[in-house]
């Protein structure tokens, strides 16, 4: 998922979406310890992708603050 893509989304899907993949990466991080992954880079993408997601989230609410 790109910067570009995140900033168009808005504050609570923004969470959702973190959420969702937290969960993922819990499963695939229990799943890795009992048995190989068929994809292991996934662990990484998933990674880097909640932390844009919250990059974006705090640039946000960074936003929001300026402009009170």
């Amino acid at each position: 998922m790109k910067a570009k893509d995140i900033r168009d989304l808005g504050a609570d899907e923004i969470r959702s979406r973190i959420t969702e993949l937290e969960r993922e990466r819990f499963n695939l991080r229990f799943r890795s310890a009992t048995e190989p992954l068929s994809n292991p880079l996934r662990l990484r993408f998933i990674r880097r992708d909640i932390a844009r997601l919250q990059t974006v989230l705090a640039q946000k609410a960074t936003m929001t603050e300026a402009a009170r």
